[in-house]
């Protein structure tokens, strides 16, 4: 982020109108008490990345978490939510968005600040009103959509859906358009003008916190000090406004020291269930040149196996209406031991897939949300198995052609001939696609699948799809993850 002259932000209206004029009081120093709820709070929190991290946090061959490195981030929330908060709920969170920062010459990602940040959100809660009565979830939504003007090169441009987002957008790395000042100063305004006060948390590599450390500095005058250089992932930077307009500066350290392996969880009847009784039929079918008309696609992939998988448990409310783009406390169960429910189950993957979390939609006429919930079910499973983790970005999921663009993504071009791919997807949109796979060895060629939505309470279906070394074609839904959702924990697991 290009820093901005201080007499230039003194000159803005809209600076002078929140913060009563440049150069307030404020002061710094080391936090070791909870945070003020009737005071704005703005917490900052460090995610590792390739340049910026704690040793051991990051896997250096696929620029994402390492265990360590998840240990860190569960700990981490629990100090967040009790030494911070004090037990109180979040207001926001913001986290990098993935594409705007790509690693390594692999073009990686960076996952890390969203996953890094879940653990924490799925220990706040949301309300929602359901059938004219409040329902309650343990989990909030991660903001990170693409901002306007600031969209990554290849990546679906928001304005063909629904626009940018107003109320999602989440946080770029090089921030050349000051897209990240602007959200900060949107909160103190939005603050300033509604019930003054809360808990506002942004998680991003160390870069991205500083510049905007240095954007609020010159806010207030340069007075606050912001640290200059990184120290290590325990930093927790908070800046504190109090409604008579006084701000500093506080630096948290947890102290944390993570072990070093995969988290284990507590043994749980919900897990190692068996797959019967299905909550979708039982399908399977082949398509092979020759066999009732079928003819491979002249660019299919050869040697290719793809297993799909839906989200952790998003809908906790039985008519399955809660939705805020995230999973919730249950689902968080599931996405930790996903290593070990698939490690028996399916071949291992060269890759992990996901929907680009930066896609957004609206749930209501006000409100709107960050698609982040596939990404974040396959996370813990690409940092458990030292995975190249990638999103899928070049197309919407709300693409009216969609179905045919996954299809094409996955299974034509070359791109993943003789290799395993683990993809986490969106369920509605998982049999559609697969038809349109089917169809295009020959329109209407039986059995079809019914492109109907994947029933609202199977998160544990696993579809695969196996192309031979001809492009013959298998589908079946035979596989299963094995975890109960009806026995799952409504709380997330506690570290």
């Amino acid at each position: 982020m290009k820093k901005l002259a201080v007499a230039y932000l003194c000159g803005l209206t809209l600076v002078l109108s929140l913060f009563s004029g440049c150069g307030g009081s404020s002061g710094s120093g080391q936090g070791t008490t909870a945070l003020d709820a009737g005071n704005l709070n703005l917490i900052f929190v460090v995610s590792p990345d390739l340049a910026y991290h704690t040793p051991g946090d990051i896997n250096p061959d696929t620029a994402n978490l390492s265990d360590q490195g998840l240990q860190r981030s569960l700990r981490l929330a629990s100090y967040l939510k009790q030494q911070l908060l004090d037990n109180r709920n979040v207001t926001a969170i913001y986290a990098l968005t993935p594409t705007t920062h790509l690693q390594t010459a692999n073009k990686y990602p960076d996952m890390t600040a969203l996953g890094y940040i879940q653990q924490f959100a799925l220990l706040n809660q949301t309300t929602l009103t359901i059938d004219n009565a409040p329902y309650t979830a343990n989990n909030v939504p991660i903001n990170t959509s693409y901002v306007s003007g600031a969209l990554p090169a290849n990546a679906a441009d928001p304005a063909k859906t629904f626009g940018y987002c107003p109320d999602c957008r989440g946080l770029v790395f090089d921030d050349v358009q000051n897209s990240n000042g602007r959200l900060i100063t949107d909160i103190i305004k939005q603050s300033r003008s509604n019930a003054f006060g809360g808990y506002y948390v942004f998680s991003s590599p160390w870069e991205t916190t500083r510049a905007m450390l240095d954007y609020i500095d010159q806010l207030y005058g340069s007075s606050l000090m912001p640290p200059t250089s990184f120290v290590d992932a325990n930093q927790i930077y908070v800046v504190s406004i109090t409604p008579a307009g006084q701000v500093s500066l506080h630096t948290y350290d947890s102290k944390l020291d993570p072990p070093t392996t995969y988290p284990v969880l507590p043994a749980h009847p919900a897990f190692d269930t068996a797959c019967t009784p299905p909550l979708q039929p039982l399908f399977s079918t082949t398509r092979s040149t020759g066999v009732d008309g079928a003819v491979v696609p002249a660019n299919s992939n050869v040697n290719e196996t793809v297993y799909i998988i839906r989200h952790a448990e998003a809908h906790p409310d039985p008519g399955m209406q809660f939705e805020d783009g995230n999973y919730v406390g249950a689902g968080q169960w599931r996405a930790l031991d996903l290593p070990n429910a698939l490690q028996d189950k399916i071949k291992r993957p060269n890759v992990v897939y996901s929907v680009d979390p930066a896609q957004w939609y609206p749930i209501s006429a006000t409100r709107n949300v960050s698609y982040v919930r596939p990404s974040l079910t396959a996370f813990p499973y690409a940092v458990a198995n030292n995975l190249p983790y990638y999103l899928v970005s070049s197309f919407s999921l709300f693409d009216p052609n969609q179905s045919q663009l996954t299809s094409n993504f996955f299974f034509t071009g070359g791109r993943f001939s003789n290799k395993t791919v683990l993809v986490a997807w969106e369920s509605g949109r998982i049999r559609p696609m697969l038809n349109a796979l089917l169809n295009s060895y020959g329109e209407g060629i039986p059995p079809q699948l019914d492109p109907t939505t994947w029933p609202s309470a199977d998160y544990d279906t696993i579809w695969r799809v196996q192309l031979d070394a001809n492009g013959n074609l298998t589908v079946d839904d035979s596989l299963c993850e094995g975890i109960d959702t009806g026995k799952l924990p409504v709380s997330a697991p506690q570290f």
